[in-house]
């Protein structure tokens, strides 16, 4: 990030800022509903005609099934929603919509709701890392694990791994199971099992009607760009140079939200295909806000816009940044690490 602008800081505190987000959480149920429907119609209708079109052109289908990628991160970012109750005025209406929606993103969603408000609760704390983030190690950290160790942690850190073997080991695998709730109730394992069961009727009902062809040449695409996608952006909003770590005893969620979580500037189309969620940081100030709600909230303070700000150019950067350099208080890359002090 080389423009000063990126770099500005709004001059009110953050708890102060989070004060001021209150007014931007009552839903629309009807923009809502509109939401819903122009994202999960185009879905279901490019699906139709990828499995159709299989018929015509296997590439011509595939190719289509890469395109609906994009509604299907739209839908997960309307379970994000729901997750954090902020889609509806009732609760139960968000549960049960990001119930129904988690059987075509895979996601088990009391799971992974329960994962993503521990990460809401912990984001930026160096001692409570571990559920709902990806593994970050300090440079003193790393430089004293054993080569075996940070080998691995090279590897998982690595863009072409993280971004194309995690997504589907992720989607495909972990949610299978309550990992990170295995000891924590019925609920959660009921939550994954009966997930499954949904994804492998819907599967099986694919196969029945289409054949195995259409799991490999329209499901399977469509699934794993989106999960690679999102995986993307979900790094980028936390995994950047100037993003914020503390101990325990220093942190603060409120400065955690703003100063760790970035405002991804994308181009209007990507916004709209993401649900907005680059505005990261004022969704971690306030997440109960509806996601076509935080443009309003950028347009009305323009401190916020300005705000850990980044752009599709600045955040390719991003990708190779693997270590927390306490000392200087930001993300550093493999090679940077090694010229650093010690």
């Amino acid at each position: 990030m080389t423009d000063s602008a990126t770099t500005t800081q709004p001059k009110r505190k953050a708890s102060e800022w989070s004060r001021l987000m209150a007014r931007y959480r009552t839903p629309n149920t009807a923009r809502s509903l509109f939401e819903l429907f122009v994202t999960g119609a185009p879905f279901v209708a490019i699906w139709a005609v990828a499995w159709w079109m299989l018929s015509v052109s296997t590439m011509l289908a595939v190719i289509l099934a890469l395109a609906n990628a994009a509604f299907l991160v739209r839908l997960f970012m309307i379970q994000h929603d729901c997750g954090h109750g902020s889609l509806f005025h009732s609760r139960r209406a968000c549960d049960w919509l990001g119930r129904v929606i988690g059987l075509v993103t895979l996601t088990p969603y009391d799971v992974w709701r329960k994962t993503h408000s521990i990460h809401h609760a912990t984001t930026g704390n160096l001692d409570r890392r571990g559920i709902g983030d990806l593994p970050t190690l300090t440079v003193r950290e790393y430089r004293e694990k054993g080569r075996i160790d940070r080998s691995l942690y090279r590897l998982v850190r690595n863009p072409i791994f993280l971004f194309g073997v995690v997504p589907f080991y992720t989607f495909f695998i972990q949610y299978r199971l309550p990992v990170g709730l295995m000891r924590s109730g019925w609920r959660y394992w009921l939550s994954a099992l009966a997930t499954n069961a949904g994804i492998a009727a819907i599967l099986a009902t694919l196969v029945w009607l289409g054949g195995w062809h259409v799991l490999v040449f329209v499901f399977f695409p469509t699934m794993l760009l989106a999960a690679m996608a999102g995986m993307w952006f979900f790094y980028v909003q936390h995994q950047f140079e100037e993003t914020s770590w503390q101990r325990d005893e220093d942190w603060n969620i409120h400065e955690a939200a703003l100063e760790g979580s970035s405002y991804y500037a994308l181009p209007g189309i990507l916004r709209w295909i993401t649900g907005n969620i680059g505005v990261h940081h004022v969704h971690h100030l306030a997440s109960r806000i509806p996601f076509y709600r935080l443009p309003e909230v950028l347009r009305d303070h323009e401190a916020l816009a300005n705000t850990r700000r980044l752009t599709l150019r600045d955040s390719l950067r991003c990708a190779m940044l693997a270590l927390w350099d306490e000392k200087g208080r930001r993300l550093v890359s493999f090679a940077e690490a090694r010229r650093l002090t010690a």
